[in-house]
């Protein structure tokens, strides 16, 4: 009798466990998606350019690189100073900044329950910028607005930002939407004006402040990424921990609290995590703008809101789109270069009306 019990309970536990790994497999594909769209707009970046490389041979270059894996190819060693100098550390900066913009925008969207929120939008970019520009007209300004005590000033700015925006929106325990937004573009234009007048009295420091105010990629290196890398990790560390809880945010507060969520310290980390995220994206690159409104908002459509999954299809995703902007706008009108941050909120622009149009008629 013991027996016939313990049968009819491994029959049933088989396919609970082949259905969770369909279900596994199911959240794998699009993950390989945006992992092959990542992988096709890289090696088209560094393909592309004034000295143009076949795709092929760029590819056989990256794969020599691998441990344990030697090709023979017989190109210029001037092919590979493009590639591997030039190029490389650009694609990689680029695919930094976007994850990391895409990512932090999801984030904020999760925590206010607004798809408009953005880290542009909130003025956390624009408080980033103001406290980097800050440092590079003061004395302790290192020379490379990448690392140092920048991204520690674009921190403080940004985090600055976040919390009086917080502050101007809550009204009666909760936030706003439409005064979340509003106090983000007001403070955004506050912001941009004190950061405007600093560029008018930098003086020899000027152009290193001008690649804040438009956004750009054309001095990256392998040494301002290297040390970009521990605040993005840091950050995404903190938010990546809560993907769960701000499913649960997704409900009222009240609920969410009744559920167990201690509501005002995950804001407080997930926004914490999420402003050094933005703030190392704006000193790395500058303000570039609606990368983390559009992104979070197409994965949303195409896979779910479920913060485990939109997270880091968002940073895959803001990753390839930023380095397809970069490659545009470094080709569009070659040899000349485009701002990427024009070309973003070229893109972006109208992407937000449409938004706002869609909430409008309660499509959203």
């Amino acid at each position: 009798m013991d027996a016939r019990r313990i049968e009819p309970a491994g029959a049933v536990a088989a396919p609970a466990s082949r259905g969770a790994g369909l279900r596994r497999l199911a959240h794998l594909g699009p993950v390989a998606v945006c992992l092959l769209v990542l992988v096709a707009v890289a090696l088209a970046s560094l393909s592309q350019g004034a000295a143009g490389l076949p795709p092929r041979t760029v590819a056989g270059l990256l794969v020599d690189r691998l441990p344990l894996i030697a090709i023979e190819l017989d190109v210029p060693e001037t092919w590979r100073r493009i590639v591997f100098d030039v190029r490389l550390p650009r694609v990689i900066a680029a695919g930094a900044v976007g994850a990391a913009l895409a990512y932090s925008g999801a984030a904020y969207q999760g925590v206010f329950r607004n798809p408009l929120a953005e880290p542009f939008l909130l003025g956390v970019a624009s408080g980033a910028a103001l406290g980097a520009a800050l440092t590079i007209v003061s004395p302790i300004y290192s020379g490379a607005y990448g690392f140092g005590w920048v991204p520690a000033a674009a921190f403080a700015g940004g985090l600055l930002a976040m919390v009086l925006v917080y502050l101007f929106s809550r009204s009666g325990g909760s936030v706003s939407n439409a005064t979340l937004i509003l106090a983000g573009v007001a403070l955004s234009a506050m912001l941009a004006a004190a950061t405007s007048f600093i560029l008018m009295t930098a003086g020899e420091r000027t152009q290193a402040v001008l690649s804040f105010l438009f956004g750009g990629f054309n001095t990256a290196s392998w040494s301002r990424v290297a040390w970009a890398l521990p605040y993005l990790l840091a950050g995404s560390a903190v938010v990546a921990v809560f993907a769960r809880v701000l499913n649960v945010l997704q409900l009222d507060e009240e609920q969410a609290a009744q559920l167990g969520v201690d509501v005002t310290r995950t804001k407080l980390l997930v926004l914490g995590g999420a402003s050094l995220v933005a703030a190392t994206a704006v000193a790395m690159a500058g303000v570039i703008g609606f990368v983390g409104l559009i992104v979070p908002h197409v994965v949303r459509i195409l896979w779910g809101g479920d913060h485990r999954r939109l997270l880091p299809l968002a940073a895959l995703l803001g990753a390839s789109f930023l380095i397809a902007a970069d490659l545009f706008a470094r080709t569009v009108i070659a040899p000349q270069e485009v701002p990427v941050g024009i070309v973003t909120a070229l893109l972006g622009g109208p992407f937000f009306l449409w938004l706002l149009r869609a909430r409008r008629v309660g499509d959203l």
